[in-house]
């Protein structure tokens, strides 16, 4: 069976939605609070980069969650938390999020963004290890630390910042 997913951005109904979605999909509260701290944050919450992915009867099953950080002292994006309802996971969700979550940030002028995810699965969007672009963590430069530039823009190289930690 092959699912149409609808992309559109998050409305305040669907925020105790997206909350469960995050507890099912990673099994524990980490994740939750990791999401509440990035909302509470006027830096890193940027209104209308939170995209659910739904059903054709408009049911969140996966969202995709953008955020600002900094690479030395110049704005990028990060991906993150990327979730998926258990029922929904392996059927396209968490991409058609992904995918609209990509294509909202070029809309927006965005240059860059990274993520600290699955080293197979991110490289599909064009994903590739942070450290080929000069790109730094202090506590990780591993391959799951990836960045992507959006429309021809160049990655800066410097030491990538997080507003909000948990």
């Amino acid at each position: 069976m092959s699912i149409t997913w609808n992309t559109r951005v998050e409305t305040p109904s669907d925020l105790e939605i997206v909350r469960d979605i995050t507890r099912q999909a990673f099994g524990r509260q980490f994740e939750v609070d990791f999401l509440d701290a990035h909302r509470a944050d006027p830096v890193a919450w940027l209104p209308g980069l939170l995209i659910v992915a739904t059903t054709p009867a408009d049911e969140p099953v996966a969202y995709a969650l953008l955020t600002r950080c900094h690479i030395g002292g110049n704005p990028v994006l990060s991906l993150g938390p990327v979730a998926v309802l258990p029922a929904y996971q392996k059927q396209g969700a968490g991409s058609a999020a992904v995918r609209s979550a990509l294509a909202t940030a070029r809309d927006r002028g965005e240059a860059t963004v990274v993520v600290l995810g699955h080293a197979d699965y991110y490289p599909r969007f064009g994903f590739r290890q942070a450290t080929t672009f000069g790109v730094h963590h202090p506590q990780y430069d591993g391959p799951n630390l990836m960045a992507l530039a959006l429309d021809g823009h160049a990655v800066p190289a410097g030491d990538l910042t997080y507003p909000v930690t948990v």
